[in-house]
């Protein structure tokens, strides 16, 4: 009796989240265990059998596999997609804890593709210098990289976010980004032998302190760029919907032109405090506009610096998983933080977590306001003595406040508990175990009063 025929899936592109993510659902729904598909990536769908039709019914995946999925695609590993749908396909089987599972070979192999990403999206933006060229339309800023992975896209949506006044073009042997000012298009890549090997690659893009110095320490450059800028471009079928990329908060507050809406627009830009320089961008909260409870947190840590969304690293899918221990679905509340930035110190390639100070706290308050005021959620639970002491005015010990109500200044219910990450470092197995029954009961607690509020 002969084999079950594969089943071929060719993606548009290397970073086709898109088309992953539908043949995923697809294959998922339809039963397709990971060793019955061959993935590929090819222009010509013909190639491969028809996209899977989705299959009637849904089902649901941890906010943290989607986060390292989103950043582990980028990866330059043929092997990726099947790696990702296995985790999925588990998950949906019934491993609903994959992530729990630290030794797992599956999941840290993952892991190490997502760090791999994260590496070389800060390398390209430590490394990356441009050139000028002067054009009859204006001036350009032309710049050369050689990735080691599929970053360009995304990298590209954080330097038009970064730098939106500036008109710039990013070469790299896969493919080329350019920024006009209003939209973001690609090309084909360059040949690294066009390259010229001088002198004239010599401003760093990423430690300027402004983005009007770029055309003061760049030098002229040869025309070999002209021809590259008069190249057919094509608009991206979509960015990449992790890492950093152009975005609209579909699902989040930016989704309207609200209130809420622009205060996350205008917090991209905050020069409020000094914590924007070294940090990738700013982390502003997400979920419903309309959120009857708002979690709070300290600051984004260094996965949510990379991705832009609060709560996706190590402590957020602790939360995601303690919450739905406690029965909250948290796609039902507003996430954020207290400090809207990563504050951190360099250690070796690594980028040590720094508890926020007094002033820096008191600087973002002005974003955590307007949030509370937009939103206008029935309780607010705050995570950890930062996020107490920003909503509360005062320094509080968590002792002593936590797991009952207590009222902000302006009338809010509250209510305090401990940080997910305090959880993480719990040093002994039977502790940790221990203070994660106590937080779940906390979430519990944070159920019953919501639902005591809203009558």
């Amino acid at each position: 009796m002969g084999a079950d025929p594969l089943t071929r899936v060719v993606l548009a592109s290397e970073t086709d989240w898109d088309g992953w993510r539908r043949a995923t659902r697809a294959l998922v729904l339809g039963g397709a265990p990971p060793e019955a598909i061959l993935w590929s990536v090819g222009a010509d769908d013909s190639e491969g059998d028809p996209m899977p039709v989705p299959s009637e019914g849904s089902f649901g995946v941890s906010r943290a596999l989607v986060a390292l999925a989103e950043t582990a695609i980028l990866a330059r590993d043929p092997e990726r997609f099947a790696l990702l749908y296995g985790l999925v396909w588990r998950a949906h089987r019934g491993e609903r804890h994959v992530f729990q599972q630290a030794t797992d070979p599956e999941l840290r192999r993952a892991q190490g593709l997502a760090r791999s990403v994260r590496r070389d999206m800060h390398r390209m933006r430590a490394l990356l210098r441009f050139r000028v060229v002067e054009r009859a339309d204006g001036t350009w800023h032309v710049g050369w990289f050689e990735p080691d992975h599929h970053i360009l896209e995304a990298n590209a949506g954080f330097l038009a976010r970064r730098f939106p006044t500036l008109r710039w073009s990013i070469l790299t042997p896969g493919a080329s980004a350019h920024w006009d000012g209003k939209r973001l298009r690609l090309g084909p890549g360059v040949d690294p032998d066009d390259v010229p090997d001088d002198d004239t690659l010599e401003a760093c893009w990423r430690n300027l302190p402004d983005p009007a110095a770029l055309s003061e320490v760049t030098r002229p450059a040869s025309g070999w760029t002209e021809d590259i800028l008069e190249q057919p471009l094509r608009e991206p079928d979509k960015l990449p919907l992790g890492p950093v990329r152009l975005r609209s908060r579909q699902s989040g507050p930016a989704a309207r032109n609200t209130p809420l809406a622009r205060a996350a627009h205008d917090a991209e830009s905050c020069r409020r405090c000094d914590l924007w320089g070294p940090a990738t961008q700013t982390v502003f909260g997400e979920g419903p506009a309309d959120a009857r409870v708002m979690f709070v947190g300290e600051q984004p840590g260094d996965q949510e610096d990379v991705a832009g969304r609060p709560f996706v690293g190590p402590a957020g899918q602790l939360l995601d998983r303690a919450l739905e221990e406690a029965g909250i679905d948290r796609r039902t509340v507003y996430v954020t933080n207290a400090v809207k930035h990563f504050k951190f110190v360099p250690r070796g390639k690594r980028r040590i977590h720094q508890k926020p100070e007094g002033p820096e706290i008191a600087a973002c308050k002005f974003w955590l306001d307007i949030e509370l005021r937009e939103v206008q959620p029935d309780l607010v639970v705050l995570l950890g003595a930062t996020a107490a002491r920003a909503a509360l005015g005062r320094t509080v010990t968590i002792g002593r406040e936590r797991g009952r109500r207590i009222e902000l200044p302006d009338g809010q219910a509250a209510f305090v508990t401990v940080h997910p990450s305090f959880l993480l470092r719990v040093p002994d197995e039977e502790g940790r175990a221990r203070e994660y029954r106590a937080f779940v009961d906390d979430l519990r607690k944070v159920a019953r009063l919501a639902a005591e509020i809203a009558g």
